[in-house]
């Protein structure tokens, strides 16, 4: 069995230094050189709320040879058609990619893999880079461990190759076998669209939104929109983080007080974690907002839901990877006429 993790940024640092802990050969496959060559040289090395450093082996994809049998996949999806088609003289017949990417990745990889060898998941823990070698684990261990992935098929079969990826992700903790991932792919993007939205359009932590009512108010509308929108294509959300998602749809805006002690119970754990897509512009990269909130705004246009709230996190956040820049909190300011519009129903307007 020959198994890569491609993609070996915040996460994929963490989740092959695990793998490899727990004794099971796995390849890390990164496009950064000095990356590469530092895990090579000193190990994978997780810092955070978790201490740790483990020998790895770990490739560029020019350096990558022969076939593989199961392939995480971990890049930006914005980089899928370079990678994949990189990736296809290392695929057989038999191979697969789970994509543990963000967003609703499955369709674009079949598109690219072929369906028969593709099949996906989420990531239930986040991480930030910290340098070449060195990865932060920024969700607590306990959560980790108890939520770390849910896996399945895009036509929800149970397949053996999910019973191979599960042994090998449950290195990292608890990974649950799903016949419902479509439905875990939407309750996934709306986990991303609100605190990481936020917080790339904000440039600011999780714990910095979860403190602030004015920011958890447009929180609260991002995730109802998200709601109304799978709900129009038939698809409800399931648990995750530990709780019932669906229940933080909004009658109206006088619903959201009500809402916050959810919040705080799910995300409480994550404060310090900071969204990828804001790692992303403050070293100058395109982030993946147009396939998170982006995604959100594009399905809720196909049947006709409107989604002010996740359409300004869009404008936010590509203006700031346009100009090369980060926003900061002073942006919050930005959704006021939204708030003004579509809070009117809260008691007191002003309670943030």
């Amino acid at each position: 069995m020959r198994v890569a993790i491609v993609g070996v940024g915040s996460l994929g640092t963490i989740i092959g230094a695990l793998i490899s802990q727990a004794g099971k050969q796995i390849d890390l496959v990164d496009a950064y050189q000095e990356h590469v060559d530092a895990l090579n040289q000193h190990g994978a090395t997780v810092t955070g709320s978790l201490d740790l450093n483990v020998p790895v082996k770990a490739y560029t994809l020019d350096q990558m040879t022969g076939t593989y049998d199961l392939v995480f996949l971990l890049t930006k999806q914005t980089t899928n058609k370079e990678t994949l088609t990189r990736l296809l003289p290392h695929l057989d017949a038999n191979s697969a990619v789970c994509t543990l990417q963000n967003g609703i990745p499955e369709y674009g990889v079949a598109e690219i893999i072929g369906k028969e060898r593709t099949f996906g998941g989420t990531v239930g823990f986040g991480a930030t880079w910290q340098k070449p070698g060195i990865s932060a684990l920024t969700s607590s261990y306990e959560a980790t461990k108890a939520f770390a992935f849910e896996i399945g098929e895009m036509d929800g079969a149970v397949r053996p190759r999910l019973q191979i990826a599960q042994e090998y992700l449950e290195c990292v903790g608890k990974t649950e076998v799903r016949t419902d991932l479509i439905g875990i792919r939407y309750t996934k993007v709306l986990v991303n669209s609100t605190f990481s939205g936020m917080s790339a359009a904000l440039g600011c932590t999780f714990g910095d939104v979860l403190n602030d009512p004015k920011a958890m108010a447009c929180l609260a509308m991002v995730a109802d929109e998200c709601i109304k929108v799978a709900h129009a294509h038939g698809v409800r959300l399931v648990h995750m983080l530990g709780a019932d998602l669906e229940s933080l749809e909004l009658r109206d805006a006088s619903d959201i007080p009500s809402k916050m002690p959810l919040y705080r119970k799910t995300w409480g754990a994550h404060t310090a974690l900071k969204a990828s897509m804001l790692q992303d512009l403050e070293k100058g990269r395109d982030t993946e907002i147009n396939y998170i909130n982006g995604l959100i705004c594009e399905k809720g246009r196909e049947r006709h839901v409107p989604t002010p709230f996740n359409d300004k996190i869009v404008e936010l956040v590509t203006e700031a990877q346009n100009r090369r820049g980060v926003n900061d909190f002073s942006y919050l300011s930005r959704f006021d006429d939204l708030l003004e519009t579509y809070a009117s129903a809260l008691p007191n307007q002003r309670a943030w």
